[in-house]
């Protein structure tokens, strides 16, 4: 850059660098204000129109770890006390579904989403699917530790208080009661398994003592089984006889119980019942209390109504009464029963006993008796006993504490019924809505700032402009030929760039935009807007100038470029505003496959394709980049891959689209470069179909078009994408080619959507001299 060129930015830079945020805010301060009052007033209209939420809190304490867990093992060992177990089982759809099926919880729920909702279709559905009913509510609980204790808050927020508390104390009394449920299930199988133990043993002894009594039978003289036996039967004839009594006892009086149930109180079974009793006289004095009073008093009255509910409730409670003391009869009348058949067949035994006693009488015995296999019967007979006291101790201990059993957790406190709103909070919304108002008010001015800049230059840039300095703008470069410091003035050859069509400025003093008809006088002319404008991305310091402009168009620069590239903050910031509007078509489709074409060489097309597929990438979409560069490849360098067979392998049949995709350094990039060697371009003729289906699975698929020549033609690949974006250098391109380049790729069936305008400076003193000086270029 010319040294005269550089004279004519310093006053600009020195007014650019001096105007602090203060006085920007000050010259805008109409603005400022006018802002920051539309937010408050936006936020003090929000602060009555929101509607207000009520939150219910009810709170259980974790009072008890499990047996044999210190405090410092609990989480580790999973201690079924932690708070934090306790707080995941508190949020688990299971315990939702469990607070569902209390009564009347469902129906607050839906009542509370239609009190939300704009629309009731959703809470339609909530009725009938209870997995949306419980997403919906879990969103609205909050559970949570009240600081370091063991006390957990269990809350729900709801626009009316009464569901509030209903819907928190469902959660609360679900989790005690499975928390309840929980621990007595493992006494309970425990107290099984012991039960079961001990029936075995008790069959065991059971078979022992029939077999030493079987024993001891055959070995006791024969003449005294006779009357044994005689007066055993005797015993339990009598026994039967009163079992039978009894049980035609319990049979009548069950008989005179269900006979005639609509006057069962009247039955001496009955009237001998003292609850029975007692109800029946609370009856007959509600009934002469209700008599009196409705002589004086109407019959919607609310004491008539309070006595009416006593009377029926009372009523209810005889019921109960009458149907516990037919279950007692009924209880009562099977026992007798199975005594009696129980007796029976013992009277049956023991007449098969006495007849086995005579019949034995005339028997010879001749087999020998084995005292010692009795004996050691005996012995494990009684450790048997010992062994089946003990389970049967353990299983009502067991059995016991299952029945006491309260859990781990206790209960703190219901939620009551919220009077004060929780949302929103008045000074906590104004002092948030103060916040948004400033920082918005100070974007607007700074936006609208630098907006004013960009459109019309600062009086002193102006005042310091000459025909000279500004023709030297443009063909800074356009033509290396220009000297660097002439004095002469510049004609009309200059026309032919892209930052030459505002030609030159006449020296004066009117505040006309400096270089506003370019861009919109290329994008009339091309058909396509203008999506970004690229600054100039600042060089390493210690390369030369020379090398970088010896260098400028290496895969090596490239390399060297890429991370700086990455590293700027304005540049990112114009790649973000490309990638805005890259993606999205007009009717709202996403484009997948773009190409990146130039109207001629240099203009840092394959530098964009790869910075901006760098962007892409980090932002967490899957890229690939395919060069089509056939001719001067360059991607292998700029991201060190491996050799490949790349883009002529797949066009020559040679290998297929996976086995030629290289992986960079990049997370989310792929490349398909264009091969070690460089390659005829007549291959691009060819069509990437399978290729372009085969790229799906990716979300972006950048392609760097071939570079502009005589032999080379974009239109069969613009044909193929689904939008090309077109990217040209800040005073450098000429509009002919621009033209010539949009009507090639819309001749050819494609979508010229958008053009980039970039300014790749070889010179970093470029930058440094002015930020104004690098949007300028852009412009252009």
């Amino acid at each position: 850059m010319s040294d005269r060129h550089l004279q004519d930015l310093s006053p600009t830079t020195a007014a650019a660098s001096g105007d602090s945020l203060l006085h920007r805010l000050w010259r805008r301060r109409m603005l400022f204000v006018a802002v920051f009052s539309a937010i408050m007033v936006i936020t003090i209209i929000a602060l009555r129109a929101v509607p207000v939420r009520y939150a219910a809190t009810g709170s259980v304490i974790v009072v008890e770890q499990e047996p044999g867990n210190a405090n410092a093992s609990a989480v580790k060992t999973g201690d079924p006390a932690d708070v934090e177990s306790q707080l995941l089982i508190l949020k688990s759809p299971r315990l939702m579904r469990l607070a569902l099926d209390v009564p009347g919880v469902r129906d607050a729920a839906i009542q509370d989403c239609v009190a939300r909702s704009i629309t009731t279709s959703g809470c339609e559905a909530a009725k009938q699917d209870t997995g949306l009913l419980v997403d919906y509510i879990a969103g609205h609980y909050s559970v949570g530790v009240a600081g370091r204790s063991r006390v957990i808050d269990i809350s729900y927020a709801s626009p009316i208080p009464g569901i509030a508390q209903t819907m928190a104390n469902a959660l609360t009394n679900a989790f005690l009661d499975d928390q309840r449920v929980a621990g007595a299930t493992s006494k309970e199988a425990a107290a099984a398994y012991l039960w079961k133990q001990a029936r075995q043993l008790e069959a065991e002894l059971r078979d022992a003592d029939a077999r030493i009594q079987a024993f001891r039978n055959k070995a006791t003289a024969r003449g005294q089984q006779a009357p044994i036996s005689s007066e055993r039967l005797a015993g339990i004839s009598q026994q039967l006889a009163n079992a039978e009594t009894a049980r035609a006892d319990a049979a009548a009086r069950l008989q005179e119980i269900k006979g005639n149930q609509a006057r069962a109180l009247d039955s001496p079974a009955a009237q001998s019942n003292r609850s029975i009793g007692d109800l029946k006289q609370q009856l007959a004095a509600v009934a002469a209390q209700l008599a009196s009073q409705s002589n004086a008093l109407g019959p919607r009255h609310p004491s008539i109504r309070a006595l009416e509910q006593e009377q029926a409730s009372i009523r209810e409670r005889l019921k109960v009464e009458v149907a516990g003391l037919i279950a007692s009869a009924q209880r009562t009348f099977d026992f007798r029963d199975a005594l009696v058949k129980t007796l029976t067949r013992q009277i049956d035994a023991a007449k098969s006993d006495a007849v086995k006693a005579e019949v034995s009488k005339v028997e010879v015995g001749t087999a020998p008796s084995d005292e010692a296999s009795i004996e050691s019967l005996a012995r494990n007979t009684e450790i048997k006993r010992a062994q089946y006291a003990d389970l049967y101790r353990r299983a009502s201990e067991l059995e016991t504490e299952r029945r006491v059993w309260v859990g781990s957790t206790r209960l703190v406190s219901l939620a009551e019924l919220p009077t004060t709103p929780t949302f929103p909070n008045d000074i906590r919304f104004i002092a948030a809505g103060s916040a948004l108002a400033l920082l918005l008010a100070s974007l607007a001015v700074l936006v609208v700032d630098r907006l004013r800049r960009q459109v019309l230059p600062r009086p002193e840039r102006l005042a310091h402009s000459t025909p000279q300095g500004d023709a030297n703008l443009a063909p800074a470069f356009a033509t290396a030929a220009a000297p660097a410091a002439s004095n002469a003035p510049v004609g009309p050859q200059l026309a032919t760039p892209v930052a030459a069509t505002v030609a030159t400025f006449a020296p004066t003093t009117q505040h006309i935009p400096a270089f506003a008809g370019s861009s919109s006088e290329l994008a009339v002319v091309t058909g396509a807007p203008i999506l970004a404008r690229l600054p100039v991305v600042k060089r390493d310091g210690s390369e030369s100038t020379i090398g970088a402009i010896l260098s400028a168009q290496s895969g090596t620069a490239l390399a060297r470029s890429l991370p700086l590239a990455s590293t700027d903050l304005h540049y990112q910031d114009a790649l973000r505003d490309l990638s805005a509007n890259l993606l999205i078509t007009g009717h709202g489709k996403p484009r997948k496959t773009i190409l990146v074409a130039s109207p001629s060489t240099a203009e840092g097309k394959t530098f964009l394709t790869l910075s901006l597929a760098q962007h892409l990438a980090a932002a967490g979409r899957s890229v690939l980049v395919i060069e089509c560069d056939l001719g001067a490849p360059k991607f292998a360098t700029a991201l060190g891959l491996r050799s490949s067979l790349g883009l002529p392998g797949i066009l020559r049949g040679e290998a297929m689209p996976g086995d030629c995709v290289v992986s960079t350094g990049v997370a989310n990039l792929d490349a398909i470069p264009a091969g070690p060697v460089a390659a005829s371009a007549d291959l691009l003729r060819k069509p990437l179909t399978a290729l372009l289906q085969w790229a799906k699975i990716y979300d972006v698929v950048l392609i760097d078009a071939p570079s502009p020549g005589l032999h080379t033609d974009i239109g069969p690949l613009a044909r193929q994408v689904d939008g090309v974006l077109l990217c040209m250098r800040a005073g450098r391109s000429s509009i002919g080619q621009a033209v010539a380049t949009s009507s090639a790729v819309r001749s050819a069936g494609g979508e010229l959507f958008g053009i980039a305008i970039t300014v790749n400076a070889a010179d970093a003193d470029e930058r440094r001299a002015s930020t104004v000086a690098s949007d300028a270029f852009a412009e252009h």
